[in-house]
């Protein structure tokens, strides 16, 4: 069983695996406790969507950082390094199979 909170419009703005007072006893299986689990399924799609492009804008900073000298590849823990090599790596086999639509500097 699961206990629902209601907004004034009637659809359930929060679930509880505890009692509560004011709540409503519904089961996992009801309408609106799977219409509400959707909606947040939706909305954590968008925010991982968010997280993935946040992911790239920390792997530039950090290949800013190093470029500059302010940091070394070796300051990061090893699991960090791991990871930074491995995205990087695929990040650089995509960019060979990607449509070239503007020269590198090094090509002119």
């Amino acid at each position: 069983m699961l206990y629902a909170k209601r907004n004034t419009e009637g659809r359930i703005e929060s679930l509880y695996s505890q009692p509560l007072e004011g709540g409503e006893t519904l089961a996992a299986d009801h309408p609106d406790v799977l219409a509400f689990l959707q909606a947040g399924g939706a909305a954590q799609g968008a925010f991982s969507s968010l997280d993935a492009s946040l992911v790239r804008v920390l792997e530039d900073l950090v290949d800013v950082l190093i470029s500059r000298n302010v940091i070394r590849i070796t300051d990061l823990p090893p699991e960090a390094q791991k990871k930074l090599f491995e995205r990087k790596r695929f990040r650089e086999s995509t960019r060979g199979n990607a449509l070239k639509l503007i020269a590198d500097h090094d090509d002119q």
